[in-house]
This record gives C-alpha cells, sequence and structure tokens, in this order.
C-alpha cells in the first residue's frame, strides 16, 4: 500500500474519531445539562441492535396511566433517555403531565439473592442488576418483611453494609408478640424485585410494586412505585390542595418550609401518609417514616411514587378496616395526641401588632366588654425587647401583673418563642446567648462553630438551639423559668421552627458539597434546600441538617413540652407552625399565614381534617386569615367556622386592620358571640373527643366517609365536617350566600338550634344559613352531653349539665362523657376522673358510672329526648315518679 492510501485511511480514521469524540462530547455535556451522571455499562448494554429491540418490546401497550417517569428531572430526549434503559414516545404538547421517557416493562434493577420465612416475616437479601444514573447506588440491601400485628404490617429496605439516617422520632414502641393471624398477605416477586401487599378478606391489591420499573437505592435518591388499589387517597401533607387528592399526575413535595400557604408549594410540616378508600367501604393507611426531602407523585392508574433523597424505605401498612381504625393504629406507632387542659378549648385572641400592653389590655377589654366568650389573651413578638427570645420590651412594663389579674378571673395568656437566639449583642449582656455558647448547644456549621443565620432579631444575626442534643433541655428549661419568674405564662407558641431563615444557610452562605447540593432535587419552593432555612451541611447532635430538617419542630416541641410541664406543674400547652410525623403527642398546630380570602377559608376545612388524620387533632386555621385585610362578610362566616374548629383562634398581620369582633359592629358581635356560644355549650363533648384520641387514637374532627364509608357520595365532601361521630358542621364558604345545599348521609338529622329533624336517605338538602348563623346538625343515634355556655370556660365548667338524647331508627341512642379536672398532667393515669355511659334502648335511659373518682359537684338539668314517636306517660328517675317534662308533638321532642 503506498503512502498516499495509507495517508487517506489515517485521514478517515482520524475523521471518524473526531465525530465519535463529538457525538461523546455532545452527550457528555447533555448529561452534565441535566446534572447527572450515567453510568458507563448502560451506554453499553444499549449499544446493540439486539437490546434496542428488545426495549422497543418492552415498551409497546404500556397505557399512559402506568408509564413511570423515568426522567423527573431536566429535559430529555431519545438518546438520553434511551441511555437510561428506558422508552421514548413524546407526547404532545397538550398533555405534558403524561412522562416521554418511561420505564419499560420487567425493568430490573435488583433481584432477590436470599429468602429466610419465619412467622414473624421474611427477610430478603437484594443484589443490584442495573446501576442507575444517580451516584453511589447501594449493591446489597437488606429487606424485613415484618407482620406485627393483625391489622399493621411493616415493611424495611435498607443498605445491607452500611448504616443510614434513621429518624430517631417518633419512638416507635416494640411488638410485644407475633400474631396468628392477619388481615393481609405479601407476595414477593423474587427475579425482578417487588412485592404486593393483599387485603386477605377482599383480595384487594393495595400496594403493588412488581413489574414496575424504577426502583433505585442510591445514596441521595430513593424511588420506588407502586400501584394503588383507589383513585380515593387522602393525606401526603402539608401542601394547599383540596382534600381528596388529585391522582392526575400531582406531585407533592415534602420538607418543612416557612411561605404563605399556595397550591403547589410546599409548606410548614412533612407527612409522608395517607389514607385510602377501597371497594366496600374498606380503608386502609401507608406511612413512609422518612424526614428527608422528597417528592411524591400520584398518577391516573392509580399510582404513588416515591422519592426521598436520603435514610431509608421504612414502610408502615394499615388494614383498618374502617377509616378511623386506620388513625388508631396510625397513632399506635407514632404517639397519640395530647391531652389538652380544658382552658385551652376555649376562643383565643391575638393580632401580631399590639405593640404595649396598653394595646393588649384594650383589644381584651372591649372584647370582654361586648360579652364574646374567650378565654386566652396572646402576644405576639412585640412584647419582647428588640425581639430577642426571654426578654420582654420596656413597652410591657407591668406585664406581670396583667397576667396575674387574668388568672384571677379564671383566664389565661400565651406567648410566642422563636427558635432564634440573637448572636450580635454586646458579651455578657443576653444569658439566653452566653449560656447556649458555653454549653455548645447550638447547631453549628461546617467549622464546628454556631452557625448563624437572621430571623427577627436584632442587632440582626441569630443561632440555633439544636434541641436533638441532650443538654439543650437543661438550657431551654433554664431560660422558660428565668423567664416564668418575670410572669406566668399558661402557654407557648413556637413559630419559625421550620426552621425558617431570612437568608439562604446563613449570613456567611453554604460550602460547596453534595449535602446543599443534591443530584435530584425535589420539586421544593425556591429550588435550592437551603432556601431560606440553614445549610444542609449544619451539624446537629445526631446529623446532618440535611436528615434532620423536617425533625426541628418535634424535637423542639417535645422539649418545651417537658418543660412547661415541670414549670406549671399543671398539663402543657404548645402550639407549633412546622410539624412532623408523632408531633401531635406534644403539640397543637395552627395551619399558618394564611390568606384572608373566601379560598383559604375553604381549604382550611380540609386542612383541619388532614390534620386530624396526621395524628394532631388540636388544629385551626387563623380565623378571618392572617395576611391581607379581611372584608366583614368573609369575617363573620369565617368566625362561624372558626367556632368548631379544635383550635379556635383570631390572629392577624402587623400589616392587617384590626378583625376581633369587635371591630365590625354590634351585627356582627351578636353573630360571633352565638357562634362561639354553641361551641363552648358543646364543649363537654370535645373533651371527651379528645380524651378518646388521647387513649385510644380516634379523631376528633372527621370527614363525613370516616362515619359513612360505604357511601361513595361521603368521598368527594370536603366542605363540611363532624366533631366526633355525633355533630355534623356545615359552614357557609361562599360569599352572599343565606341558603346552602348540602350532603346528608342516611340518618336522621337533628337541628342543634331547633330540634326540627330531616331525615335522608343519602340525599342533597337545602337549608337556611342566615348570616349570623352556622348550619349544626346532631346525628341520631347518640347522647351528647352539652354545658349551659358562659363567658368563659371556668364559669361554664360550673353550669348544668344537660344530654342531647337523638334516637334513631330503633329508637336507640348511645354516649359518653369524660370529665376530670382539666389540668392535671397525670389525672387519667391516676385514676383522678369521671368516665359515665349513656344509653337509651327505647324505654329506659341509663346513665352507667364507670369510674368516679374526681370529686366534683355536677348537676344535670335538662334532657331532650329527639325522635319520640309518642309522648311519654310517665318518667321515673333513680326509681321516682317525676312529673317535670314537656312534649312538643311538631317537633317529636320531649
Amino acid at each position: 500500500m503506498d503512502k498516499a492510501n495509507v495517508c487517506k485511511i489515517l485521514k478517515i480514521v482520524g475523521f471518524i474519531l473526531v465525530v465519535l469524540l463529538l457525538g461523546i462530547v455532545v452527550v457528555v455535556y447533555k448529561l452534565e445539562h441535566h446534572t447527572e451522571v450515567i453510568p458507563t455499562q448502560c451506554k453499553i448494554v444499549l449499544n446493540t441492535e439486539n437490546k434496542l429491540e428488545k426495549l422497543q418490546q418492552s415498551c409497546i401497550n404500556i397505557p399512559n396511566e402506568k408509564k413511570f417517569d423515568c426522567f423527573p428531572r431536566g429535559i430529555p430526549d431519545q438518546n438520553s433517555c434511551n441511555l437510561r434503559g428506558c422508552c421514548w414516545s413524546p407526547i404532545a404538547d397538550f398533555n405534558k403531565q403524561i412522562p416521554s421517557c418511561y420505564y419499560p416493562a420487567n425493568f430490573r434493577s435488583y433481584k432477590v439473592t436470599n429468602v429466610t420465612k419465619s412467622i414473624e416475616g421474611e427477610t430478603l437479601l437484594l443484589s443490584i442488576t442495573r446501576q442507575s444514573v444517580y451516584p453511589k447506588n447501594v449493591k446489597t440491601l437488606l429487606v424485613q418483611i415484618s407482620f406485627e400485628t393483625k391489622s399493621r404490617l411493616h415493611i424495611i429496605i435498607k443498605d445491607y453494609e452500611n448504616e443510614r439516617f434513621e429518624p430517631p422520632y417518633p419512638q416507635i414502641p416494640a411488638t410485644k408478640k407475633t400474631p396468628e393471624t392477619t388481615d393481609y398477605i405479601v407476595l414477593v416477586d423474587d427475579d425482578n424485585f417487588g412485592f404486593a401487599v393483599i387485603r386477605k378478606y377482599t383480595r384487594t391489591v393495595i400496594f403493588d410494586t412488581r413489574n414496575i420499573g424504577g426502583f433505585i437505592f442510591s445514596d441521595q435518591l430513593l424511588q420506588l412505585s407502586a400501584l394503588i388499589s383507589s383513585k380515593y387517597i387522602y393525606g401526603l401533607g402539608e401542601q394547599t390542595n383540596n382534600f381528596l387528592l388529585n391522582t392526575n399526575w400531582e406531585e407533592i413535595a415534602l420538607f418543612n418550609h416557612d411561605t404563605t400557604p399556595k397550591e403547589h408549594t410546599n409548606l410548614y410540616g412533612s407527612h409522608p401518609f395517607y389514607i385510602a378508600m377501597e371497594e366496600g367501604g374498606f380503608s386502609h393507611g401507608v406511612f413512609l417514616l422518612n424526614s428527608n426531602a422528597m417528592d411524591i407523585i400520584l398518577q391516573p392508574a392509580p399510582a404513588i411514587t416515591y422519592r426521598p433523597i436520603g435514610g431509608i424505605l421504612d414502610f408502615y401498612f394499615f388494614l383498618g378496616p374502617s377509616p378511623d381504625n386506620v388513625i388508631q393504629q396510625y397513632t399506635e406507632i407514632i404517639g397519640r395526641p395530647f391531652l389538652p387542659p380544658y382552658w385551652s378549648l376555649g376562643f383565643h385572641l391575638c393580632r401580631w401588632g399590639l405593640k404595649s400592653l396598653k394595646d393588649t389590655m384594650d383589644l381584651w377589654e372591649r372584647n370582654r366588654d361586648a360579652g364574646i366568650p374567650f378565654d386566652v389573651i396572646w402576644n405576639d413578638i412585640d412584647y419582647m425587647d428588640n425581639r430577642n427570645d426571654f426578654t420582654i420590651s420596656p413597652n410591657f412594663t407591668g406585664l406581670g401583673d396583667f397576667v396575674h389579674q387574668l388568672h384571677n378571673i379564671g383566664m389565661k395568656y400565651v406567648i410566642i418563642l422563636d427558635p432564634g437566639i440573637a448572636s450580635k449583642l454586646p458579651s455578657n449582656t443576653y444569658p439566653a446567648y452566653d449560656e447556649g455558647i458555653k454549653q455548645n448547644i447550638f447547631i453549628q456549621n461546617s467549622s464546628g462553630l454556631a452557625l448563624e443565620g437572621i430571623i427577627w432579631n436584632y442587632p440582626k444575626g441569630t443561632v440555633f438551639p439544636d434541641f436533638t442534643n441532650p443538654r439543650t433541655t437543661s438550657y431551654w428549661l433554664q431560660m422558660l423559668t428565668k423567664l416564668y419568674k418575670e410572669f406566668q405564662y399558661d402557654g407557648l407558641w413556637l413559630d419559625m421552627n421550620e426552621i425558617s431563615n431570612f437568608v439562604n444557610g446563613s449570613i456567611y452562605g453554604c460550602d460547596d458539597n453534595v449535602l446543599d447540593n443534591p443530584p435530584y432535587l425535589p420539586k421544593i419552593h425556591g429550588e435550592r434546600l437551603n432556601y431560606l432555612t440553614l445549610c444542609m451541611s449544619a451539624k446537629h447532635y445526631i446529623g446532618f441538617h440535611y436528615d434532620v430538617h423536617n425533625l426541628y419542630a418535634f424535637a423542639e416541641s417535645m422539649v418545651t413540652n417537658s418543660a412547661l410541664s415541670l414549670i406549671r406543674k399543671k398539663r402543657p400547652f404548645v402550639l407549633s407552625r412546622a410539624t412532623s410525623p408523632g408531633i401531635g403527642h406534644y403539640a397543637a398546630h395552627w395551619t399558618g399565614d394564611v390568606l384572608s380570602t373566601w379560598d383559604a377559608m375553604k381549604h382550611s376545612v380540609g386542612d383541619i381534617i388532614s390534620f386530624n388524620m396526621f395524628g394532631i387533632p388540636m388544629v385551626g386555621a387563623d380565623i378571618c386569615g392572617y395576611t391581607g385585610n379581611t372584608t366583614k362578610e368573609l369575617c363573620q362566616r369565617w368566625f362561624q367556622l372558626g367556632a368548631f374548629y379544635s383550635f379556635s383562634r383570631s390572629h392577624n398581620s402587623i400589616k392587617a386592620n384590626d378583625q376581633d369582633a369587635t371591630a365590625f359592629g354590634e351585627e356582627f358581635i351578636l353573630s360571633t358571640k352565638k357562634a362561639l356560644e354553641m361551641r363552648y355549650r358543646f364543649l363537654p363533648y370535645l373533651y371527651t373527643l379528645f380524651w378518646k384520641a388521647n387513649q385510644y387514637g380516634e379523631s376528633v374532627i372527621r370527614p363525613l366517609f370516616f362515619e359513612f364509608p360505604k357511601d361513595e357520595n361521603t368521598y368527594t365532601q370536603n366542605t363540611q365536617f363532624l366533631w366526633g361521630p355525633g355533630l355534623l358542621i356545615i359552614p357557609v364558604l361562599q360569599e352572599k350566600v343565606i341558603s346552602i345545599t348540602s350532603y346528608f348521609p342516611q340518618s336522621i338529622w337533628f337541628d342543634a338550634y331547633t330540634l326540627e329533624s330531616y331525615e335522608s336517605n343519602g340525599t342533597y338538602i337545602t337549608i337556611s344559613a342566615p348570616l349570623d348563623k352556622i348550619p349544626l346538625f346532631l346525628r341520631a343515634g347518640y347522647i351528647i352531653p352539652y354545658q349551659e355556655p358562659s363567658q368563659t370556660v371556668e364559669k361554664s365548667r360550673k353550669n348544668p349539665f344537660g344530654l342531647y338524647v337523638t334516637l334513631n331508627d330503633t329508637l336507640q341512642a348511645t354516649g359518653t362523657m369524660y370529665w376530670d379536672d382539666g389540668d392535671t398532667v397525670l389525672s387519667f393515669s391516676d385514676q383522678q376522673y369521671n368516665l359515665l355511659e349513656f344509653n337509651y334502648n327505647g324505654t329506659l335511659m341509663k346513665s352507667s358510672v364507670l369510674t368516679w373518682n374526681y370529686e366534683t359537684t355536677m348537676t344535670l338539668d335538662t334532657i331532650y329526648v329527639m325522635g319520640l314517636s309518642n309522648k311519654f306517660s310517665q318518667i321515673f328517675i333513680n326509681g321516682q315518679n317525676h312529673s317535670y317534662f314537656n312534649y312538643d308533638s311538631e317537633l317529636k321532642v320531649g
């Protein structure tokens, strides 16, 4: 071969090499653009026509609703999609939600290599068969399937060789023994790892990960998808959405964050728990115990995908079978809700912008003078000196005397605390900072120094107590005790504990690291993990902020709850903005900085129901809204609704106009008194519901389907709710409406004002709702205790009791009442309480005393019996004939 031909061949080879190199450069550029790295073997595997042909065959006949996204971040094209081993099928612009790049059938990433079975469950070892595009894939996984109780299944998937972060809160109680039978069956696919959870009785497959691609277990992304049994799914908070979740490609990000509530935005709490309704009225719940930031995607199959960016996959399945059974089973592991002090069930009055003690007293006095029932006055950060914790502004001189005055008339006082300690004051002038530095209890930056951010403190500079550090418990108690000596507050309001920060990460920014810049970023507000919070590389006693962020409020609430018990020697009341699973054992919740709009008021109904499902039954929204100026009609309707939040408080921003009940005139005052007096009338019933929640995990506020699970019409109702099983609340949620058409499930319903009856077979009924009234209905079959209302809880507790007896079509009714002093920490465990059970069987009304250890005078005054077919001829009480009774033949009430 001559020299010229050799040169030509070399030029051709060189040209080919250049083209290949350019192609590689283009691919690399695209991969970098998507901030992901494709493992080499993926390229090699898919470089043969045979493999491509098999891939194409496995992509055929996958319906749109079962396409699981293979390229959740970035802009895919066919080449980058195929390099992942996934299917490419572009979707028309009008339906961009359906993935263009999706997993093929039988996409395998792990296989089962070992199985050990026992009566307690199964243990599996998995080996990786395909690397994901994310760094540091875990090669060997351990799967533990535990049959914990008859109705509870526990499945853990974790790294076999290395420990990964697992939330220390809530502390899950150990299972005592393996059940003899279970309500579920678990099937495992050995070859291509997946599992299915099946309800044994109905054979309903409630959660099925088999033959679904995309199972990933890498260092900073875990992904698992499953087909689920129902489109009727609720929970997965906290976001502003409809109570019934949207399964049409809905993406829900969970990462505690301080922002004005709006749709498609992660808010103050993270609760990866849902409850679903199956055919036939059965219900189940699924809980992922994982504290890391995550995305959860719902799609129309119906199906669900979890994408946490750390920790392990730790699933609990609750088989119910009723919705309330599911909540009982869930709170059994995360912790039962706390029993609130009785005074906290009254109405609370607050606003930001009460700049002095005089302003506070003026608000208090004008509402007292107007006759508004209320029990608690609050102060926001105005009471602090330069907005610094554990200080008192000179404008609040005499605060201790005012609180003493409140206590003398049976009222209470609550203050706000932020989890931020001023860091820029002169040395030895601010004990909260000096002691914290001395005891080394602040969250640290990557250099081991106290991380500094900015919140309300002045001068600007803030450090944050690490409540996971055992030393912080004594520090916090020390600071709160010192403040209590200044004035005897009754409860504590924990704000800004997401943690919220006015700068990203710290005043010095954050180091460039994989925690603050993970390879996969959930769809969170601000598009960076440290957006208006701390650096993810910040150090807590138990780990990095990356893992601990969503647990901060839990730890703070737990420590604060304990400190309050020790300081006051009474039942603690703690209110927390940020939440996570199990915090309801220590704190109540309000729904944050909601807008003063009709839409925000409507969403609050779904919010309070959802948090009852999350095990936080004491919850409410700021009545009339927090952000912006309300209108008179909106505020009037919101006061009526707020009177039936389980936590009832009016509060608004410093920038907004006054919106307490006295701000809108005499008619408004009368309307508000009417609603709040109805609340106070039913407080014995509400308190009993809280006791049942504390002891048995029953929900306090319920959606209709909790009580009517076989009625599918109730599954979509999100504008009305129940207190327990017996009291239906129908708020007016639209402007200029004086009648409302609402769904009444099959029962007899009695108007709580007039006692008029409405019999429904599951129909919509139009009812009157004048501007001064919120419709309330008593459900047949229940006996509900009540008490004549006074202006405060303390006075109301001294009034006579009564009973509403609402007979069903078989003339039956039952009820319970729990009663104690309302403030002792261990009143139930020490058996210092009274428990009564009521029963009506058609001719005999019986009251049974189950426990009577709390010495008090309880006078029964009036019993209303509704649904009577005939007038009483005689009434005997304790064997004695009584003639003092009335009968209304038209209402059939005696």
